[in-house]
């Protein structure tokens, strides 16, 4: 899954609210409910609602309908594009301290 700089946007302005990273974390464990998400939380079901609706317009869950239930699924592949992302700056710079490790220890001998 290729992220792009909107995506990108959308994924950290959602995952930058505390109760949606806390749903993401509940997510991870296996779908829910609006209910489930909504049960550790001291806010409305609507304001509940609104967090699902952000998470799902950045595509980081998706919903479905089982009966009368909407249970709420983490997108596994959009979570893995966002660390995809936060890997290659990670890399690149573990790669620059490396070689100034290396350096520096060339330079002390």
């Amino acid at each position: 899954m290729t992220v792009d700089d909107d995506q990108l946007d959308r994924s950290f302005a959602a995952l930058a609210d505390p109760v949606r990273r806390a749903m993401i974390a509940r997510l991870s464990r296996g779908p829910a409910t609006l209910n489930e998400l909504a049960e550790p939380f001291p806010i409305t079901k609507q304001a509940v609602s609104r967090h699902i609706q952000v998470l799902e317009a950045a595509g980081l869950i998706t919903r479905t309908r089982d009966g009368q239930r909407r249970p709420c699924h983490l997108v596994p592949a959009a979570l893995e594009a966002l660390t995809g992302w936060i890997d290659e700056y990670r890399l690149e710079t573990e790669r620059r301290f490396r070689r100034m490790e290396a350096l520096l220890k060339e330079q002390t001998k």
